[in-house]
């Protein structure tokens, strides 16, 4: 379909991004951003958009909603919001932004190894509630984390500015298992899953969502984990099995874990996991900061007018529709 009679094409976000990437936009199209982020909602807006930029799951049909569309961009690094296969079939490119929200990420998992290893929020309501000896008592049970030994699972941007904080800013070990092995220069040491899960006082799990990492995180996995082990999910809720750990935090069998994303977004308020023990839930922020929206709107814009202008996009990720 044609643009506008304006002549300026229409972008639509799944999703509101940061205030200065909205206006870079509204400079050279019509910027629409959807009101929820219901399927028929998104497949209604997007009949005449030329672009999209992606902060939320689109349905897997969208392409045959869009007749217009010109590009996608990815408001973020995770490819599977979008229809890769279907986009590549029809010569759409598909953009994202690499290290993006690296440094968010990072720095929250070490917030979540705090919170689960000194509890300092626990100790502030115990304080208020109780008083100060029985707060003062509380800090007994409190762990380190400088020497103790942290696994990654999934070492790619994300799971290296892990490995480098751990070792450099707090001597801890750091183990690491993915299909390529990275040992970033002697920085990890490369181990099986399995031997992971056995010797990591704390486990992140930082791998993409793909075939062989649904449910990876089973049961079998779980059971390994050291009894005041904890683990940290900041790559993508279905990689864990949720029933596992809420056995496994139920029984005792690990110290804790932190959950930022999970299989149904948003969590149902009558999931199991809403009354585990020693569990952190957070709704999958850990790469939203005031400077990762920034930095991710921005380069979504740039990225999104770049396709309009019929330039290749500097992130391409799906190259062979230059051969389709």
């Amino acid at each position: 379909m044609p643009d506008a009679a304006d002549g300026l094409p229409l972008v639509l976000l799944t999703s509101p991004i940061h205030p200065e990437a909205m206006e870079r936009l509204a400079a050279h199209a019509r910027v629409v951003a959807a009101p929820d982020t219901g399927f028929d909602t998104l497949r209604r807006l997007a009949a005449d958009a030329a672009g999209l930029i992606v902060r939320a799951q689109l349905p897997d049909d969208i392409l045959d909603h869009a007749p217009a569309l010109r590009g996608i961009v990815r408001h973020g690094v995770g490819l599977d919001f979008v229809p890769m296969a279907a986009a590549t079939a029809r010569g759409v490119p598909v953009a994202n932004l690499p290290g993006s929200n690296t440094r968010a990420v990072a720095e929250y998992v070490f917030a979540a190894l705090f919170e689960l290893r000194r509890g300092l929020g626990r100790l502030d309501r115990s304080l208020r509630e109780t008083g100060w000896l029985p707060a003062k008592t509380r800090a007994n049970d409190c762990a380190e984390i400088g020497g103790s030994t942290l696994g990654i699972l999934g070492l790619g941007e994300i799971g290296h500015a892990v490995a480098r904080t751990a070792s450099a800013g707090f001597g801890m070990r750091v183990l690491g298992a993915s299909r390529s092995a990275s040992t970033f220069g002697g920085l990890v040491e490369p181990v099986s899953v399995e031997e992971l899960f056995e010797r990591s006082d704390a486990v992140v799990i930082a791998c993409p969502l793909t075939p062989e990492t649904r449910g990876l995180v089973d049961a079998g996995l779980i059971g390994r984990m050291r009894r005041d082990a904890v683990l940290i999910n900041v790559a993508r809720g279905p990689i864990v099995e949720a029933e596992a750990l809420a056995d496994a935090l139920e029984g005792g069998r690990i110290g804790g874990a932190a959950l930022d994303v999970f299989a149904v977004q948003p969590l149902p308020a009558d999931h199991r996991l809403h009354a585990c023990p020693n569990l952190l839930l957070t709704p999958h922020v850990a790469g939203t900061t005031a400077t990762s929206l920034r930095t991710m709107g921005l380069g979504a814009a740039e990225l999104m007018l770049a396709i309009l202008r019929g330039e290749r996009p500097a992130t391409l990720v799906n190259p062979e529709i230059d051969a389709a």
